[in-house]
């Protein structure tokens, strides 16, 4: 069985990039505009928790009474993206990792100057046969794409049961991986746990922690 793992809040826990990100972003406010960065860190964190990531930098810019122009919000979006995230993976998901059996294979979506800034933080590119972030093929080619699967297919000279994809998220990450009867395994992880899968979109199977996943009988 090939394994191949989805990255935030499957592997990591995706909350602490994006604190690691809204303190990079207090850090640039207060070196362009002197608002304070600590004060800053929590005021972000607030607004994230209170209404979510769509408006918080124009939110945090006019508290501050800062123009939240555009170009004041894209550098702020910018030092969000750019920055370089300390990050660590639970040790047990490492150890999980170095048992199972090779080649192991990442897919995950999202900015790919983000996504391999989390790879690159969570030292975890050795551990992989290949890293997969699909938006390096075009956001066409996200999740639910088979794009990246029938690359890894192709290398691996399997059929599709002899894979298997381990994600969180059930509105993209298993549903067309379930048709081409790919076994799927979701963690009841991050921010998507609660979250009831519509018709055909859940993983065939479901595990509360990662370290359950060799208990699955695939």
């Amino acid at each position: 069985m090939i394994y191949i793992f989805d990255l935030d809040d499957t592997l990591y826990n995706e909350r602490h990039y994006v604190e690691s990100g809204l303190r990079a972003v207090a850090s640039y406010v207060e070196s362009t505009w002197g608002v304070n960065k600590e004060i800053g860190t929590k005021e972000l964190t607030t607004l994230l928790d209170k209404n979510g990531r769509g408006r918080i930098f124009n939110d945090y810019l006019a508290m501050h009474n800062i123009a939240d122009t555009k170009s004041n919000v894209k550098a702020c979006v910018s030092a969000y993206r750019l920055h370089k995230p300390s990050l660590t993976m639970p040790s047990a998901h490492l150890s999980l990792l170095n048992a199972l059996p090779s080649p192991l294979y990442l897919v995950t979506d999202g900015n790919k100057v983000v996504q391999n800034n989390k790879v690159d933080a969570l030292n975890i590119a050795p551990l992989f046969r290949r890293v997969f972030i699909t938006h390096r093929f075009g956001v066409k080619h996200a999740k639910p794409s088979l794009y990246c699967f029938e690359k890894i297919k192709k290398a691996e000279k399997c059929e599709w049961r002899d894979m298997v994809y381990i994600g969180d998220n059930p509105s993209k990450d298993f549903v067309n991986l379930n048709k081409v009867g790919m076994p799927t395994i979701r963690v009841l992880t991050g921010v998507h746990k609660h979250v009831v899968a519509k018709p055909g979109y859940d993983a065939a199977h479901t595990i509360n922690h990662l370290n359950e996943l060799t208990s699955i009988k695939l």
